[in-house]
């Protein structure tokens, strides 16, 4: 009898011991979850540039422009060399980036004006970048250039999913660094030191410290912010305590260098920040340019190195663009991607960073495998199309004097085909580039790889549709 008392103590102690190590696992498991239902999602800020070529950076082979804000960011993370923005010119490129949609089927297909203030809009029914983001919790930002949709327009900021917008509204204005006026939410804001042609606010600075706030502001919760400053888009300006004075140039080609060394080390004052309110590791900053610089600036600078053509072609020198990505922890640093990427993959890569699933029919490509090292999916083209532009047309006149579709481009691989002229002449014939061997698109090889011009030329007709440019939709 004492034996089996002792026995079935022993039993006894056994079973407790058992589910003591059980509850103590199902309390470890269920910690777990709950640290990880709470883990704060990924911010994400995206730097935009505005007509800064390729090669502006030190990091891509600058010699005169000092950039050791950005060459760091490099250093830290991965830089790009097969990068591409949404277009040759402002508008585009930036609706490209918003939705996810390339200007095959994208709304904005050029530089499109209108008599009131702001720039043709984006269709109330787009989705953007921002709209999905929000909807998931982030707060959403905007700050600078935005050039989709005027004040209170369908296509405004705030329509399009931006919790808060500080910006020029119409990019005609941005051509101006000291404006009377900027936008946020949409609301006319005076800058009062500047009335009567007085250059004392800079919008640039006004951008940066509208910047920083918005990070202060949301350090506790997930947010995007989306930074398309207007730097270094001419007219050149900059504050007089700008740097290159001694440079053998014009004044206005000095504040082109003086401008972008400015924005570098201002995106340095928002690096510091992530740092101070310990949010660094768990941001992403991604830095690019909305497409190539201009001719006068090249041959200063030689922003493109030697890619041909600039802003407004569809040659390399008017898109390729650089991208640089930190993510301290999750990108490893000093690290080159030669990944063949556009700005249409932004969308999809900021709905993996955040955990969502990319929306359905858009031709982007999340990167984010890329950023991690892991395999990545590719694209089997990219293409571009871009419309002439008339900002003098107004209401009334004929569309199709604005509307002129001028040049499409398709990148295959290593194959890179231009057609232009295509206002002029719709049976425009197709150039073919081996990027290769002929980075600077000297040699068309069209006549040597019929089957490859026929597969492109069948691509170009398949993929694309028309758009309705002037629906009040």
């Amino acid at each position: 009898m004492i034996i089996n008392t002792i026995c079935k103590n022993r039993y006894l102690i056994m079973i407790i011991g058992l589910m003591a190590i059980l509850g103590q696992s199902c309390k470890q498991k269920l910690e777990n979850q709950i640290e990880a239902a709470t883990v704060t999602k990924p911010n994400i800020i995206y730097i935009l540039a505005d007509d800064m070529g390729y090669g502006d950076l030190g990091s891509y082979g600058q010699k005169i422009i000092k950039t050791p804000v950005l060459d760091r960011m490099a250093n830290e993370g991965m830089r790009f060399t097969q990068h591409y923005s949404g277009s040759t010119v402002c508008a585009p490129s930036r609706g490209v980036l918003m939705t996810g949609l390339n200007t095959a089927h994208a709304y904005i297909r050029g530089n499109f004006s209108q008599q009131e203030e702001g720039n043709l809009p984006i269709p109330d029914s787009t989705v953007t970048v921002a709209e999905i983001l929000k909807k998931r919790g982030y707060k959403t930002g905007v700050i600078g250039k935005w050039g989709l949709g005027g004040p209170k327009s369908v296509g405004g900021p705030n329509n399009q999913g931006f919790d808060y917008s500080f910006c020029y509204l119409d990019q005609r204005n941005a051509h101006e660094y000291y404006p009377e006026y900027l936008w946020e939410n949409e609301e006319k804001y005076e800058l009062e030191k500047n009335v009567n042609k007085q250059e004392i606010q800079y919008s640039h600075d006004l951008f940066t410290n509208k910047a920083l706030d918005f990070v202060k502001q949301n350090k506790e919760e997930p947010f995007f912010l989306y930074l398309p400053y207007t730097i270094p888009h001419g007219k050149y300006q900059v504050p007089d305590d700008a740097p290159y004075s001694d440079l053998d140039m014009p004044q206005p080609i000095k504040n082109y260098a003086a401008m972008i060394t400015r924005m570098d080390g201002d995106i340095g004052k928002i690096m510091e920040l992530l740092k101070s309110l310990n949010i660094d590791e768990n941001t992403i900053v991604i830095f690019s340019s909305d497409n190539g610089p201009t001719r006068n600036v090249n041959k200063y600078y030689d922003c493109n190195g030697p890619s041909r053509g600039f802003k407004r072609d569809l040659y390399e020198g008017g898109i390729k663009a650089p991208m640089i990505a930190r993510w301290p922890g999750k990108i490893k640093a000093g690290t080159t991607s030669d990944l063949i990427s556009d700005f249409s993959d932004f969308l999809p890569s900021a709905c993996e960073i955040a955990g969502i699933k990319p929306p359905k029919n858009i031709d982007g490509i999340s990167f984010l495998a890329e950023l991690q090292g892991e395999k990545q999916k590719k694209h089997d083209f990219l293409y571009w199309e871009f419309f002439k532009y008339h900002y003098g047309w107004k209401e009334g006149d004929d569309p199709k004097t604005r509307n002129s579709f001028e040049s499409q481009a398709v990148r295959m691989g290593n194959w890179k085909a231009v057609r232009k002229g295509i206002a002029k002449n719709p049976d425009a014939k197709l150039e073919l580039y081996d990027l290769s061997i002929d980075q600077g698109e000297t040699n068309d090889v069209a006549i040597k790889y019929p089957e490859i011009v026929k597969k492109i030329e069948q691509f170009m007709a398949n993929t694309r549709y028309d758009v309705e440019f002037f629906s009040k939709e």
